[in-house]
């Protein structure tokens, strides 16, 4: 029938959370919005925090820092997600090469077609 409407579920994130989620956005060769897909938020509230952040509008109780693991665990899926762009680009390429070389040999070459000249 129609659509389950109700209120939606918002969730609510300790400030811990949000800062912790800056903090690995500013890694070195790690863009906001890998950050956001790995934490299963939108790109727009990553952002929003990093603002609040510089302004000193989000603190935390406590000193929050992302730890080793998770540093280089955001570093590698950044890493891997490049990589794979870079493999999907190059797929991309044999194909369009394939499909080249395929309708260049449907084609017959100018030399292998026989003229209505013959010698016999």
């Amino acid at each position: 029938m129609g659509k389950n409407i109700g209120p939606k579920k918002v969730r609510r994130y300790t400030n811990e959370f949000k800062i912790k989620a800056v903090k690995l956005s500013e890694l070195d060769d790690v863009q906001v919005k890998d950050v956001a897909e790995e934490l299963g938020i939108h790109p727009f509230m990553l952002s929003r925090w990093r603002k609040e952040a510089r302004e000193g509008k989000l603190k935390a109780r406590a000193s929050v820092a992302p730890n080793a693991r998770q540093k280089k665990e955001m570093q590698q899926f950044a890493e891997l997600k490049r990589q794979y762009a870079i493999l999907k680009e190059e797929h991309e390429l044999l194909k369009k090469l394939i499909r080249f070389c395929a309708a260049r040999k449907k084609k017959p070459l100018p030399s292998s077609t026989r003229r209505g000249t013959d010698t016999a």
